[in-house]
């Protein structure tokens, strides 16, 4: 059973940054990001590919973002077996949410940034951004 590790979050004021951490027993096609603020469906926000080849899939590497992170928000891994980051800079108060990490999501050779692609999630950590 592949299993997800997230840390990094906690609270800090608009402008500010912060690094989130996503580490898995077993890295499968993508890992995306999603957060999800109270009352709001779940969004996704990065994603990043995971493996090496096959052709079915994009570089290692290959990185999607969504609108609202684009230019704020970093999605990185060094290689096939490392944690994932995601680097959250000038960061705003609409940002506020639970953030979690999944695997899975490929879909037509590029990762998805819809949630229901993914099948293997972590528990999530909170970020709070202050005006």
């Amino acid at each position: 059973e592949v299993q997800l590790v997230q840390s990094g979050g906690g609270s800090v004021e608009a402008g500010g940054s912060l690094r989130l951490s996503c580490e898995a027993s077993q890295y499968n096609y993508c890992l995306g990001w999603f957060r999800q603020a109270p009352g709001k469906e779940r969004e996704g926000v990065a994603t990043i590919y995971t493996s090496n080849g096959p052709s079915s899939g994009p570089a290692h590497g290959t990185t999607n973002y969504a609108a609202s992170a684009k230019g704020r928000f970093t999605v990185t891994q060094a290689n096939v077996k490392s944690p994932v980051y995601l680097q959250l800079d000038n960061v705003e108060p609409a940002d506020t949410g639970m953030y979690f990490c999944a695997t899975g999501g490929l879909r037509n050779g590029e990762c998805s940034l819809r949630s229901t692609q993914y099948r293997t999630w972590g528990r999530g950590t909170q970020v709070t951004v202050s005006s």
